[in-house]
C-alpha cells in the first residue's frame, strides 16, 4: 500500500510503501477511493493543528471509499459498502483503518469525488452557521474567502438558511464563482475596501452593518470585519488562512455588544453527538437532493498530492481539491 508519510513535523512527506492496516474490534478497513484536501492538512504537517499524531503519519482528514474489512464489534456495515469517514489523519493513502463511529454510509447517487469534497467544508459551514451562530432567516452574513473550499460552502449554506450574503474574494474570477453559487453581493478585496463596501451595501439595503461574519481568514480581514458588524452582531471564527491570528480588542466587543464565536468542527461533533447525527442527516439529504453541490475544481492522482497541497498553501485553489487514491 502506498501512502504519503511524514516522519516528523516540518519535514516534507514521502510517498512510500507501507504495511497494510489491520482492523481492531471497533474499526473498519476502507479502501480509499478519494481524499479531500484541506488547509488543515498543511497545519498538521507543521505540527500546528489542534490534534497531533505521536509518530509517522499520513495527512488527510476526509475520505470516501469501500469497506474491505470489519472489526468483530462493528455492526451496521458490510464488506463492499460505499462509505465516507472523518479520520484524524491517514487519508493520503490507499487504505485506512477507521473507528466505526467516524464512518457514514454513502448514498448510491453520490460519487466518491463529491463525498471527499463534502464532509469538512459543508459540515463546517452548516454546523457553524446553523447550530453555533444560530443564523436566522432574513439576517445579513458577510462571508470571507468565499471562493475557497470552506467559504464557498458558507455562501450556499447561508442562502439555504434564508440569509442575505455579502461575499469577499480575491479577483474578478473568484468573485464570479461566489456570485454563481448564490452570493447576493460580492466584494473584490484585492481592489476594494471590505469595510467601505460593506457599509455601502448595508446602507443600500437598510442596515447599519452585517448580523454575522463568517471568517476563515483572520488577520486584517478580521479587523475590518469588526468595524462593519452591526451592534449586537457576531463573528464566527473558522480559521486563520492568512497565517495571522487576530488579537481581538475586547473593548470593541464590549462597546458594540458583539460576540466572537470560535468554531472547531471536529471538536464540536465530539462534544455534541446528538446535534452531529441530526446535522449530518440534514446535509446528506441536501446532497442527495441536489440542493447543495460541491465544486470540485481539480483532482490529483495520489502521486501528485503535494501539488494539491501547494495550491492550498498558495491560496490559488477555488472550491475543493480531491486526491484520487485508487485509479
Amino acid at each position: 500500500m502506498k501512502a504519503w508519510i511524514c516522519e516528523a513535523f516540518g519535514e516534507a512527506p514521502m510517498l512510500i510503501d507501507c504495511e497494510e492496516p489491520i482492523a481492531q474490534a471497533h474499526q473498519i478497513i476502507i479502501d480509499i477511493a478519494t481524499c479531500g484536501v484541506n488547509f488543515a492538512d498543511t497545519l498538521i504537517l507543521e505540527g500546528k493543528y489542534q490534534k497531533r499524531p505521536t509518530g509517522p503519519f499520513a495527512p488527510g482528514f476526509e475520505i470516501a471509499g469501500t469497506v474491505s474489512a470489519i472489526g468483530t464489534d462493528v455492526q451496521g456495515f458490510t464488506i463492499g459498502d460505499r462509505v465516507m469517514a472523518l479520520p484524524d489523519w491517514g487519508g493520503y493513502a490507499g487504505r485506512i483503518s477507521v473507528d466505526a463511529r467516524l464512518v457514514t454510509g454513502l448514498p448510491d447517487n453520490v460519487e466518491f469525488n463529491v463525498a471527499a469534497a463534502f464532509q469538512i467544508a459543508y459540515g463546517t459551514s452548516w454546523f457553524g452557521l446553523k447550530y453555533r451562530a444560530n443564523l436566522l432567516p432574513g439576517e445579513v452574513v458577510l462571508v470571507h474567502g468565499a471562493a475557497g473550499g470552506v467559504g464557498l460552502t458558507a455562501v450556499e449554506c447561508a442562502k439555504l438558511l434564508g440569509a442575505t450574503v455579502i461575499a469577499t474574494a480575491g479577483g474578478a474570477d473568484k468573485c464570479a464563482i461566489a456570485k454563481a453559487h448564490g452570493a447576493d453581493h460580492v466584494i473584490d478585496y484585492k481592489s476594494e475596501s471590505i469595510r467601505a463596501r460593506v457599509k455601502e451595501i448595508c446602507a443600500r439595503i437598510g442596515r447599519i452593518g452585517v448580523d454575522l461574519v463568517y471568517d476563515p481568514v483572520g488577520g486584517d480581514v478580521f479587523d475590518q470585519s469588526l468595524r462593519c458588524v452591526a451592534p449586537g452582531g457576531r463573528i464566527l471564527l473558522i480559521g486563520f488562512a492568512s497565517g495571522s491570528v487576530p488579537q481581538i480588542p475586547a473593548n470593541i466587543l464590549l462597546v458594540k455588544n458583539v460576540a466572537a464565536l470560535g468554531f472547531y468542527f471536529g471538536a464540536y461533533l465530539e462534544q455534541n453527538p446528538d446535534i452531529a447525527k441530526a446535522g449530518m442527516a440534514e446535509l446528506l439529504e441536501l446532497l442527495s437532493s441536489g440542493e447543495i453541490s460541491p465544486l470540485v475544481s481539480a483532482t490529483y492522482p495520489l502521486i501528485n498530492s503535494m501539488e494539491a497541497l501547494a495550491a492550498i498553501r498558495n491560496r490559488t485553489a477555488t472550491g475543493k481539491l480531491v486526491i484520487r487514491c485508487r485509479e
